[in-house]
């Protein structure tokens, strides 16, 4: 078994049955991403890394050269195949959670808290004077248009695009074993092992498992990944109520469904009430486990679907 220690802000450790690998990490989405394959499929590991660097490219509310960013300054851009595709998805998410998962949450990412330049702490005034509403966002295969003081940032399930492209790729190239991995973005080709670090104590893990069969994602989405000053305010945006959410510490989801799907319904189940959330998981065909504010760690009853050898260190584990 060769182990590799995947350089990112949720540390999760990964590793794959297989008698000689190739691991390679660059920064991408302002994160490290790590692609590992067979020593026989190395050469396939740069151009997985520039599909993701195109993705980056379109999506980005960061970089001026990106549709998204664009969009966001101009008020109106011509959209790529990607952006686009992006923008349907998400309207797609907003649908399908209710309104919790809504890419407008960007005039409180970007203008008030500015998470990733210069930022700060939002008063309870400015969140809720913030627009934040899906419907100011009208799009259509060309082009997009965006009201004036609506922003849009596609943190939240941007990373598991952009896996999803290069997994797409891979797939088209017969690569068998491999692993994706930006962040708390993965996608396994064959049989993994995840380790989770315990986010309430520092150098531990909060879990391991096994992926149960090939093409499997994870995702992860907690409140400890992203802050200003403390996790009360964190990067985790309810886009209803207008401010950071402090239910839920983490959200690890695991699943055959797409990783920008995972990336999405994570990202949207930590910012749902508390009964809502897990009404929600259930209706989906993921695993999960949950470490909600009150160090309650909550186990999908289908979890052993989708994983096996599971361990969990210095939790109890309980149902909702």
């Amino acid at each position: 078994m060769t182990s590799l220690k995947l350089l990112s802000l949720f540390l999760l450790l990964i590793s794959f049955l297989d008698a000689k690998t190739v691991s390679r990490t660059q920064v991408i989405m302002s994160t490290f991403v790590t692609i590992t394959t067979d020593e026989r499929d190395a050469d396939s590991i740069t151009d997985g890394f520039e599909i993701i660097k195109e993705v980056e490219m379109s999506l980005s509310s960061y970089n001026p050269d990106a549709k998204i960013y664009q969009l966001n300054k101009n008020r109106h851009v011509k959209l790529d195949s990607l952006s686009h595709e992006a923008l349907l998805l998400s309207k797609k998410y907003y649908l399908q959670t209710d309104g919790y998962f809504d890419i407008t949450i960007g005039s409180i990412t970007k203008d008030l808290y500015r998470f990733g330049e210069n930022e700060r702490i939002a008063s309870l005034d400015e969140l809720a004077g913030a627009n934040v509403d899906f419907s100011a966002l009208r799009f259509n295969e060309k082009e997009a248009f965006l009201e004036e003081g609506a922003k849009v940032d596609l943190g939240g399930m941007g990373k598991g695009f952009g896996v999803d492209k290069a997994a797409e790729y891979f797939r088209n190239k017969n690569v068998k074993s491999a692993v994706i991995a930006a962040s708390g973005d993965i996608r396994c080709f064959s049989s993994c092992r995840i380790e989770v670090q315990d986010p309430l104590k520092e150098d531990d893990v909060l879990l391991s498992f096994e992926t149960m069969e090939d093409d499997m994602g994870i995702t992860t989405s907690g409140n400890y990944n992203r802050y200003v000053v403390s996790t009360k305010n964190n990067h985790l945006i309810d886009p209803k109520a207008k401010k950071p959410q402090n239910l839920f510490v983490s959200i690890t989801l695991v699943s055959h469904l797409l990783s920008g799907d995972l990336d999405a319904y994570a990202t949207a189940a930590s910012v749902m009430p508390l009964k809502k959330a897990y009404r929600f998981l259930d209706s989906l065909e993921v695993g999960y486990i949950v470490l909600q504010s009150d160090e309650k760690l909550v186990v999908s009853k289908n979890i052993s679907e989708f994983t096996k050898n599971l361990l969990i260190r210095d939790a109890l584990k309980k149902q909702p």
